[in-house]
């Protein structure tokens, strides 16, 4: 395994917790968390910052005095529909306040809520409906209502509540909507079935909060990408979550003021990144969420997206790297003042370099990368945020306070590899999932005997305790016994200036059994020749990890928060592979 700590540092051992003295001043290397419901968060911030602005969703605002009386009137009514402690509800819904709404209705009556993309066919909500066992579903009119309709007799659901976007704009949107027919008018729905709206207008608050454990109680279900098989549901308590959250809120420096800052909730809510560093962070604090439905909407692409943020000045922004980058090569990016913005936090995908040191030359903001995955709630690591901090571009940064970390060998998860060598990044902390749901063999797998949950990346730690993310364990390419990670190739074509994206994924090979291929994105007015990047990479990588072959293409597939899906190109090819006969 390589090493990158100097051999005057062996004496490293992750026990000592050497990232502890990087981190900023005023942030603990541990924290007591309260023994509290994620609910606990609004009802603190509706008790003691009624009048505070909690929603901004175009131009209505919604104060948490509102918003908590919403939330009670929706968990009345889901009450009546014998939803209790423990029990699963569904949340089918785009970034809009009825989703803010309804996970804290959820949560207040002690239930488990369950996300669905809102990109979901039929398929994949029969699985989750009848592998939650969910009863009843909270989704939006039109094509999310007839795709749960479409499902409804081969599920055990009972109740079906149905929104409407226009019911939380303001009476000039909703009359400019109509008329563009951006907006359109609300569809008749079954007679079985509930409207949102007239479940706020019928029903009484609900002031009755049952008693959680925060230790073992779910909050919610969160179901995994799937990248092979069918997708996993990782079950989060209410410790995982508040854990999770008062950490972050810690991690970001100068300290945030309670009901001052602003957040941007422009990574879908249904994904924990979203829920859990937009949504809950921003309630914990009694702070603005500026709800964005469609950050592409507008001409040119994400024109709304940014006249929103020039307009709301807000001060925290979560995204992705491609969110980062579209942002930056917008044509009119310059007119706007992004200034108010201190803190930027990106996941989901590595960070390159420049897009990084672009927007922080935009905004003035520290700009930094972290690391989570859906089963730890989401954050384990981030860069310091805190002006002048020690910053490592291309690293996931430190551990956070309370998170233990462990490197083992990647074919071998009981061996424990020394500080420094490079394996399977492996975690322990307050924030690892409770395990999968009905899955105790996944379960088993995802861990090993010292209770440490097995990320699938493949990691290595520096003398000042910063991680390094060498790439996914499944998507290391075996060039003849030569390990190539897609990352570090994918790191040196974006160096290229005409490279506007790129993804490297292992293709069959006679001779090797593996090679690397590049799928390269230019840049507007851009392009590069195959002989070109060949030869900008052989002077910055070994030869063995040049990629053989180059496909030039308008676009990546990528998730739906941005995640360039490199398991997609990669199956591609290997499918057209079987069927020229060469495997």
């Amino acid at each position: 395994m390589a090493s990158t700590i100097k051999e005057k540092d062996t004496h490293l051992r992750y026990e000592d917790k050497p990232w502890v003295n990087n981190y900023s001043p005023n942030v603990p290397s541990s924290i007591d968390y309260p023994n509290q419901s994620v609910y606990d968060f609004l009802e603190t911030a509706a008790k003691d910052y009624p009048d505070k602005t909690a929603i901004i969703f175009f131009d209505r605002k919604t104060n948490y005095r509102d918003l908590y009386d919403k939330v009670a009137r929706i968990a009345s009514a889901l009450k009546s529909m014998d939803v209790k402690k423990d029990d699963r509800v569904a949340i089918f819904l785009p970034n809009i306040p009825q989703f803010v709404i309804s996970f804290f209705a959820i949560q207040k009556l002690g239930g488990i809520c369950v996300t669905f993309n809102p990109q979901y066919k039929e398929s994949e909500l029969l699985h989750q409906i009848n592998d939650a066992n969910i009863e009843v579903v909270i989704c939006l009119d039109y094509v999310m209502y007839q795709r749960v309709k479409g499902v409804k007799s081969k599920t055990g659901l009972k109740h079906v509540i149905v929104c409407n976007v226009r019911s939380e704009l303001s009476l000039s949107k909703k009359i400019l909507g109509t008329i563009t027919g951006k907006i359109p008018l609300p569809r008749s729905i079954d007679k079985t079935d509930y409207l949102f709206d007239n479940l706020i207008k019928e029903y009484k608050p609900n002031d009755e909060i049952p008693i959680v454990n925060a230790h073992n109680d779910m909050a919610i279900i969160q179901y995994t990408g799937g990248t092979t098989g069918v997708s996993k549901g990782a079950m989060l308590t209410h410790r995982n979550l508040v854990s999770n959250v008062i950490a972050l809120n810690h991690w970001i420096q100068p300290t945030m003021q309670m009901g001052e800052e602003k957040f941007v909730a422009v990574v879908p809510l249904y994904h924990v990144y979203g829920l859990v560093t937009c949504m809950i962070s921003a309630v914990s604090l009694a702070s603005s969420l500026v709800i964005i439905p469609n950050p592409r909407a507008g001409r040119p692409m994400f024109q709304d997206l940014l006249e929103t943020l020039g307009k709301q000045k807000p001060t925290i922004f979560h995204g992705v790297p491609t969110l980062y980058l579209a942002l930056l090569m917008h044509p009119k990016i310059k007119d706007y003042n992004l200034t108010s913005i201190r803190a930027c936090i990106s996941g989901s995908a590595p960070l390159p370099i420049e897009i990084m040191k672009n927007f922080e030359e935009l905004t003035g903001a520290n700009v930094v990368e972290g690391f989570g995955l859906t089963e730890t709630s989401p954050v384990t690591h981030v860069n310091p945020v805190a002006p002048g901090a020690l910053v490592k571009p291309g690293s996931i940064g430190l551990p956070f306070p309370d998170t233990e970390i462990r490197i083992f060998d990647p074919t071998d998860k009981e061996k424990e590899l020394a500080y420094g060598e490079e394996g399977e990044l492996a975690v322990k902390g307050p924030q690892v999932m409770k395990g999968y749901w009905r899955q105790p063999e996944e379960t088993a797998d995802a861990m090993n005997s010292q209770g440490y949950f097995l990320t699938g990346d493949i990691a290595v730690a520096d003398e000042d305790g910063y991680f390094t993310i060498t790439d996914r364990k499944k998507d290391m390419i075996n060039a003849g016994g030569l390990k190539i990670y897609p990352r570090e190739v994918e790191d040196i074509l974006y160096e290229h200036p005409a490279v506007m994206e790129a993804a490297v994924v292992g293709v069959p090979d006679s001779y090797k059994g593996e090679t690397a291929k590049a799928f390269i994105v230019f840049k507007d007015g851009e392009t590069a020749s195959k002989e070109e990047l060949a030869e900008f990479c052989k002077t910055r990588m070994a030869k063995y990890k040049v990629p053989n072959y180059y496909e030039f293409t308008d676009e990546l597939p990528k998730s739906a928060v941005g995640k360039i899906l490199r398991r997609v190109l990669r199956d591609k090819e290997y499918q057209k592979s079987k069927k020229k006969g060469k495997i």
